[in-house]
């Protein structure tokens, strides 16, 4: 499953939209839930200075957008 995380490049600053960056993890996990907790733990472990806001499971439509966007790739830590 892809997840799309939403996160602050900093814990500093208050979030602001303008600011939201997002990475994509491939995660194999059981259930949604897992998924997102799995990233959650990933993202903290490997880059603690994010601020993570949001995690989203991308569904076959969405991933497809993403594709066309250009934007999409896949982060390994």
């Amino acid at each position: 499953m892809i997840y799309k995380v939403f996160y602050q490049e900093t814990k500093d600053r208050s979030p602001r939209r303008e600011t939201t960056r997002s990475l994509y993890l491939d995660i194999d996990a059981s259930s949604e839930l897992e998924g997102r907790i799995i990233a959650r733990e990933l993202v903290e472990k490997n880059r603690p200075e994010f601020n993570v806001e949001y995690i989203e499971l991308l569904s076959d439509k969405l991933l497809d957008y993403e594709k066309e966007t250009g934007a999409f790739e896949i982060t390994e830590f």
